[in-house]
């Protein structure tokens, strides 16, 4: 027998495979209950993630009807109180109008009267039902102004009566002080003089400077009406420049209530991919130091990798990342434990095929001196009472067969280099092949033709009958 390693593949007996059957068939039943168990918490979670982006939805609406509700009773406050403020506006016109109409009526004035009393009610009735006069009571206002006497001189004779009608005149405009300073001052001391000239023997002056009053109470209404549409005008560009101001902050206000949604949407979405990675996390760390256990990095690294991008996307906040990742740790896992309980089953095999082995070894007189695992791979040493040692590997090809490798040293047939065609190893080969026959058959395990390399072709030892010594020395 030469110094090289001998190898004897290793199938399993028939009952042993039975048992292994049946093990696999537990095993698949396990699985499957454990993946309609995920398939109900995922299908939990989702369930839980709808409810919770439904009551997400419902509270924005709430609060999106609530924030409507008080805006619009904003603007209709404001609204009704700018109409309210217009209405005492015009209100205010109309009754000035209505004075200068009966100032009219009292200087004698008859044509217009009519048509002029006839527009102020109408005005009157628009007030009333709220509607906007715009510059209409500044256009009657002009024209009552434009009313004049046109009997005898404008009554002169009566100068008591024609004071206070311009009196009354510069009292119209309640606002004209603050709108028509200057006009204002200018009519008050035009006043004065006329007044200071009505005296009878001054009738020329007071004649003079009546004239020059009412052109200048008449400059001064008009100033007034400019005024006072140049302040509408304002008025009216200020509510158009609050309006885009609204506009603009509506706006903004949308655009928040979507960065808001869009952060609550995020959140749900963390939420969930969090809540579907937990549910599998411990099953996928379970495969992954499984895996490494039983000598599979590959199958360790791929799991691994797929949990470390869940994790690395939910880390960084990225939802649809996180959820694609974790739907795929999710597809993977059936697949990794449907080899994971085959890798189980196959270190369980090597594990059995190394007591059967140590039990049939000790049996035919070899000590046992130890042994250690590597990657799934076990390695065993035995003595003889001669001092030969065999250190046995037990191992699986594969397609998982379970495969034995013997480094024998010290054996008297055991050659380092055998002639061609030569016969060795037969005491050595045989007494394997008798360890073998006790590695349980049917029941346990059933190993194959022992061979190496250099073994002539076509020959089998047979063998060592049991009452067979075997107990050679060394020369």
């Amino acid at each position: 027998m030469s110094g090289s390693p001998k190898y004897s593949s290793v199938r399993v007996g028939a009952l042993y495979a039975q048992r292994e059957a049946a093990e696999r068939a537990r095993r698949a039943d396990e699985r499957r209950a454990r993946e309609r168990r995920r398939a109900a918490e995922r299908a939990r979670i989702a369930q839980a993630a709808a409810a919770r982006r439904e009551r997400a939805r419902a509270e924005a609406a709430r609060k999106e009807a609530e924030v409507t509700a008080r805006r619009e009773a904003e603007h209709a406050a404001r609204r009704d109180r700018a109409q309210a403020e217009q209405s005492r506006a015009d209100e205010r016109g109309l009754e000035e109008v209505r004075e200068l109409v009966a100032e009219a009526q009292r200087s004698g004035v008859r044509d217009g009267i009519g048509a002029l009393e006839g527009e102020l009610a109408a005005l009157r009735v628009r007030v009333a039902r709220g509607e906007r006069l715009d510059g209409a009571v500044e256009a009657l206002r002009g024209k009552a102004v434009g009313l004049r006497a046109t009997d005898a001189g404008s009554r002169t004779d009566d100068r008591v009566h024609v004071l206070a009608a311009l009196d009354r005149r510069l009292a119209a405009a309640p606002d004209g002080a603050t709108l028509d300073a200057e006009g204002h001052r200018r009519c008050t001391d035009l006043l004065g003089q006329l007044r200071a000239a009505s005296a009878p023997d001054q009738q020329v002056r007071f004649e003079a400077l009546l004239g020059t009053a009412e052109h200048a109470l008449d400059r001064h209404a008009a100033t007034i009406a400019q005024a006072r549409e140049t302040a509408e005008r304002e008025v009216r560009a200020e509510r158009e420049r609050a309006a885009e101001r609204e506009r603009a902050a509506e706006e903004e206000r949308a655009a928040e209530r979507e960065r808001a949604e869009a952060a609550a949407a995020l959140e749900l979405a963390l939420t969930e991919a969090a809540e579907r990675l937990d549910a599998v996390r411990p099953a996928a760390q379970g495969v992954v130091n499984t895996a490494a256990e039983l000598g599979a990095p590959d199958l360790a690294d791929t799991i691994d990798d797929a949990l470390r991008d869940a994790t690395d996307s939910l880390t960084a906040r990225r939802p649809g990342e996180a959820l694609a990742a974790v739907a795929d740790l999710e597809a993977r896992l059936p697949d990794a434990e449907t080899r994971l309980d085959e890798l189980e089953l196959a270190d369980e095999r090597r594990r059995d095929l190394v007591a059967a082995l140590r039990d049939a070894m000790t049996g035919e007189g070899f000590a046992f001196e130890g042994g250690a695992e590597e990657d799934g791979t076990f390695r065993l040493h035995f003595t003889r009472p001669t001092g030969a040692t065999y250190e046995t590997t037990v191992a699986s090809e594969e397609d998982g067969t379970p495969v034995l490798v013997y480094r024998v040293d010290g054996e008297p047939d055991v050659t380092l280099h055998a002639a061609q065609d030569e016969a060795v190893c037969d005491t050595t080969e045989a007494l394997l092949e008798r360890v073998h026959e006790s590695l349980g058959g049917d029941d346990g395990f059933v190993a194959g033709e022992i061979t190496w390399d250099g073994k002539p072709p076509g020959r089998r030892a047979k063998p060592l009958p049991r009452d067979a010594s075997w107990r050679w020395t060394t020369p």
